[in-house]
């Protein structure tokens, strides 16, 4: 690209938690963003949280010092959602709720480019679903991110039932441009591939709680100790190869599956305390409880240990 050439016009439509760290993963490559939000005050606070991450980008991931001011002039903060018309590629990051992503992206799918795919970050919601009745069903895909999306490897690509292959291809290599490792999910199932997995140990984990096998501490000291010893060097099933093999694995299966729990119900501890309004660290009060010093001291703590799992990803990548 020349010194007077544009870069790349990629658009962020929602600026929450994630939508900000998108748009800061995306400027961080060296990409042109747009971010729409619904209101001017939403905006403020979407530039100065990108700001922060810029500042992390350069001091914990390694980019250059002039990102943390050049930036400005590469990001396009906008209610309008006609600012998306010259995007080469779009992600819709707004809540959970199917009745509102439709709603936006009626409001993407009016100034979009035909070719341009539009990727839904979701961790839940079907794809298939927001497909239904759009112009060019075959252009939208999930793209499931995770927090802190501007220094995370993860990224789930989902296929919906009319998604095109070029769709798919369009989509991972935007992901490996932005330094995530693409994850295709060939099937639109409910919760995709992690967290099928993660919910499965959640339910086992307020299981044994129920029981009274052991407290809440316990539990997660257990897990972190023994799953969280290798679940950042290696999946599952590679997990299975070099800790005994299949056949081993076979065997203790056999003995311990008829034994976890099946409840297709929401397990009664984490019920009780959502019908409580426990929001965890946002509120102070879930299975532990927080004060504002302590929410912000986890928050901190997974933030920067999230970079060194990163850096931990490449350095294995590169062997």
């Amino acid at each position: 690209m020349s010194k007077n050439e544009k870069p790349e016009q990629v658009a962020v439509v929602g600026l929450g938690l994630l939508g900000r760290g998108i748009a800061a993963c995306l400027l961080g490559r060296g990409l042109h963003v747009v971010g729409v939000e619904t209101g001017a005050d939403q905006l403020a606070k979407a530039r100065a949280e990108i700001q922060t991450m810029m500042d992390e980008l350069v001091d914990l991931g390694g980019a250059d010092a002039g990102l943390r001011d050049e930036w400005h002039g590469r990001y396009t903060g906008t209610t309008d959602f006609a600012a998306l018309r010259e995007s080469v590629f779009i992600v819709e990051s707004v809540t959970e709720d199917a009745a509102v992503k439709n709603q936006v992206m009626d409001a993407i799918e009016s100034v979009a480019g035909e070719q341009v795919v539009i990727a839904s970050n979701t961790s839940a919601i079907p794809i298939s679903l927001l497909q239904r009745g759009r112009k060019h069903p075959g252009r939208f895909v999930g793209m499931h991110w995770a927090s802190p999306a501007h220094a995370t490897r993860f990224m789930e690509i989902i296929r919906g039932e009319q998604t095109t292959d070029e769709a798919v291809a369009a989509t991972a290599e935007m992901a490996r441009r932005l330094g995530k490792d693409p994850c295709p999910c060939q099937r639109d199932m409910p919760g995709f591939i992690v967290n099928r997995i993660a919910y499965a140990m959640y339910r086992e984990a307020l299981n044994l709680l129920e029981s009274g096998m052991a407290d809440a501490e316990t539990i997660d000291a257990a897990v972190r100790n023994g799953l969280g010893l290798w679940a950042s060097l290696c999946g599952p099933l590679r997990w299975i190869d070099i800790s005994g093999g299949p056949e081993l694995y076979a065997k203790a299966m056999s003995r311990v599956l008829p034994t976890l729990s099946k409840a297709d119900a929401v397990p009664a501890p984490l019920q009780e305390l959502a019908d409580a309004n426990a929001r965890g660290t946002i509120n102070g009060r879930g299975f532990y409880s927080y004060t504002d010093e302590e929410a912000r001291r986890w928050e901190d703590l997974y933030r920067l240990h999230a970079w060194r799992i990163v850096r931990m990803q490449n350095e294995n990548a590169a062997t």
